[in-house]
């Protein structure tokens, strides 16, 4: 795979970070959730 350079602002390399870093919250928590309902550890869920 070849690779190469891009050129982007400082404004969209901190928009992209920080997706990132909220990605990476997101995936943990999902995780923890579905680590959660697989030891039976759930509740029902009322509007």
């Amino acid at each position: 795979m070849k690779t190469g350079t891009i050129v982007i602002t400082k404004e969209e390399y901190e928009r992209l970070k920080e997706a990132a870093e909220v990605d990476e919250i997101l995936v943990r928590k999902i995780k923890r959730s579905l680590e959660d309902i697989k030891e039976g550890r759930i509740r029902e869920w009322n509007d």
